[in-house]
């Protein structure tokens, strides 16, 4: 068991959410991670406003879980391009509602052109969505349980290029493990570090993209 150590995470919470929200409108001619796609406007933002903020908000984590379970040997511009079908289908990842759908409502999600149609990752999204509700009354949040495997802070990593970017981590290794006894599918240890990079347990931005040192200098101002 990973020892607590979540002063970090409440510390600064609203600091950071109110940057977030001050963000500035989006500018094309900043540099920024190579994987991003200039002329692809949903995934410029996705990159600009949320990939690599840390999230505390169990639905947001729920949310995440889910789109990355859905991802699993696909693009992810294709996944953030049905993220409104998910939200959606999925009860705006209501992870309680998520939790109670029946054998009918996973044949409805199925025949829904708008997300992803594949079976095992539908049934593995209502078996993650009981899971996660374990989770939470065993931690009382879902963020208190996940944000230990990086001892309550994010890791500022210092990547040059995007291909010196891992597909996976020590970190997500545990968390992966961790989650597959408790119940949840589709989280083997690739899922796991992109669910990590996604709600901002890691700062992945390459060195030279203008969001690694904004995200890193919020981080540092909020303890």
């Amino acid at each position: 068991m990973i020892a607590p150590a979540l002063k970090y995470v409440a510390l600064g919470r609203r600091k950071l959410n109110d940057r977030k929200a001050k963000l500035p409108e989006t500018n094309r001619e900043s540099k920024r991670c190579s994987w991003v796609n200039a002329d692809d406007p949903l995934l410029l933002q996705y990159h600009d406003r949320e990939w690599g903020v840390p999230a505390h908000s169990d639905r947001k984590h729920f949310e995440v879980l889910i789109l990355s379970g859905a991802q699993a040997g696909l693009n992810w511009s294709l996944v953030l391009n049905k993220r409104e079908g998910y939200r959606r289908a999925f009860d705006k990842f209501d992870p309680e509602k998520v939790a109670r759908y029946s054998e009918r409502q996973i044949q409805k999600l199925l025949s829904d052109p708008e997300i992803i149609r594949n079976r095992m990752k539908i049934e593995a999204a209502v078996r993650n969505a009981r899971a996660f509700l374990k989770v939470q009354e065993e931690f009382g949040k879902f963020d208190s349980y996940c944000w230990r495997f990086v001892d309550g802070r994010p890791k500022l990593n210092r990547w040059k290029t995007t291909r010196q970017i891992p597909a996976r981590s020590l970190e997500s290794e545990k968390l992966g493990k961790d989650l597959k006894d408790r119940g949840f599918n589709f989280v083997g240890p690739t899922v796991a570090y992109a669910y990590m990079q996604a709600i901002g347990m890691v700062n992945d931005h390459t060195v030279d993209c203008f969001r690694y040192r904004e995200i890193t200098r919020e981080f540092t101002n909020a303890k």
